[in-house]
């Protein structure tokens, strides 16, 4: 799985919409990839040598709801992506045509929805927009659905699990009080990557996993005596460099803590749902004896 784009998604998904499943499609047939943003994108760039005015102007005003939410810290105004697309031109060139593309994706991925519906038939289905800014965010999440920054999509072979692993943000209770220690977010990523690959069979983020197997028991030490606080660094989120580990650790976890809860359940279909659905973050750890060892 692309790593930083899951990242830069999962950071905002996590803190503005995780658990809202508002009113989202709950028929996969209906889950719909919205591409129009990147078609009105290419109209102003093409027109920007004979336009009065900034033609990003235009792109903002017609663009999607999935456009708008992303304006806030990523596209800011027209004037600044105008500026940024003609520092970096060509390579804004290298994904023209790119929603042609990003069509045929959604052939791939639409099994996937109804594999997803399989595992949680409360599932919903929340639309994937993809839009063009400034090169400064591979996405994010609003209320309203997925976002996708669709210049930082440089290779579309792992969009299938991506966008998956995005939409379990959107099934998923979000812990009371509206904040999270590291053992909840690793939770709440883990159980986004197992997930996922229940409906897709693609296993995400193989370096950490690979990486946390090979040093499981120093890590879950370290895990065992971090889980309770806040601070993220060098299990999500970026890493200090004090080691050698990879940026997704937490991931990597969350996903075993889950996975063992999953093992160990007789209805398969009713872990999951007890999974996406945790009231207590200490319970769930304690139940799937994950860390039962390293808890003092």
């Amino acid at each position: 799985m692309n790593k930083t784009l899951i990242l830069v998604l999962t950071i905002f998904c996590l803190t503005e919409v995780a658990g809202q499943k508002k009113n989202f499609p709950q028929d996969p047939q209906d889950a719909k990839f919205e591409t129009s943003d990147i078609q009105n994108f290419w109209k102003a760039f093409d027109s920007i040598q004979y336009a009065n005015g900034n033609p990003f102007e235009t792109y903002i005003k017609n663009g999607t709801i999935g456009l708008q939410g992303f304006i806030p810290n990523r596209i800011i105004s027209a004037d600044s992506l105008l500026n940024m697309v003609k520092r970096r031109k060509q390579d804004y060139e290298k994904i023209r045509g790119i929603e042609i593309k990003i069509k045929e994706q959604e052939k791939r991925i639409k099994p996937y929805f109804y594999a997803l519906e399989y595992w949680y038939p409360n599932a919903v289905y929340p639309p994937v927009y993809f839009v063009v800014g400034r090169f400064n965010s591979g996405g994010t999440s609003s209320e309203n659905g997925l976002l996708i920054g669709a210049e930082k999509l440089t290779s579309l072979d792992h969009l299938p699990e991506l966008v998956i692993h995005e939409s379990i943000h959107f099934q998923q209770k979000w812990p009371k009080g509206g904040k999270t220690n590291l053992l909840q977010q690793s939770i709440l990523e883990g159980m986004a990557d197992f997930i996922a690959e229940l409906a897709t069979g693609i296993k995400g983020n193989q370096e950490a996993s690979k990486y946390g197997n090979e040093h499981k028991k120093e890590l879950c030490r370290e895990f065992a005596e971090r889980m309770y606080r806040d601070d993220t660094q060098d299990w999500l989120y970026g890493t200090s460099g004090k080691d050698n580990r990879p940026n997704d650790l937490g991931y990597w976890i969350g996903y075993e803590i889950v996975k063992t809860y999953f093992d160990k359940a007789d209805n398969k279909k009713l872990a999951v749902d007890h999974i996406l659905n945790i009231e207590d973050y200490d319970r769930f750890l304690k139940e799937s004896g994950y860390l039962e060892k390293y808890i003092k």
